[in-house]
C-alpha cells in the first residue's frame, strides 16, 4: 500500500477533509484494458521472452470482417464484428485450414 500513499495524501485538502471530487479508485491489473493490465501483459511478455528467447519472426494475418459467415452470425443479433471476437477467430481458423 506504500506506493499509493501519495494518492491518499494528495486527495485530502489542507484541513484534512476529503475533497469534493469523489473517491479515488485504483484498478487492479486484472481489470481488462487498464494501464496496470497493459503493464502486466508487457512484463509477462518480456519475462517469457527472456526465459525462452526472443522471437525471430513476427507474423500477422488479416481477416475480412465482411465475410458472409461473420455477417450471418452478427446480423440478426445486431452485433458488430468487434463484439464477437470468438466468432471471428473461429471463421478465420476454418478458412485458414
Amino acid at each position: 500500500m506504500g506506493k499509493y500513499k501519495s494518492l491518499n495524501e494528495n486527495h485530502n485538502n489542507n484541513d484534512g477533509h476529503s475533497s469534493k471530487y469523489g473517491k479515488r479508485v485504483v484498478l487492479p491489473s486484472s481489470y481488462v484494458g487498464s494501464r496496470r493490465y497493459m503493464d502486466q501483459l508487457y512484463f509477462d511478455g518480456i519475462t517469457i521472452s527472456s526465459v525462452i528467447g526472443f522471437p525471430d519472426l513476427f507474423i500477422t494475418f488479416t481477416c475480412i470482417l465482411n465475410w458472409p459467415e461473420i455477417q450471418r452470425f452478427g446480423g440478426p443479433k445486431h452485433l458488430k464484428p468487434h463484439d464477437c471476437p470468438d466468432i471471428i477467430t473461429r471463421v478465420f481458423k476454418l478458412k485458414f485450414d
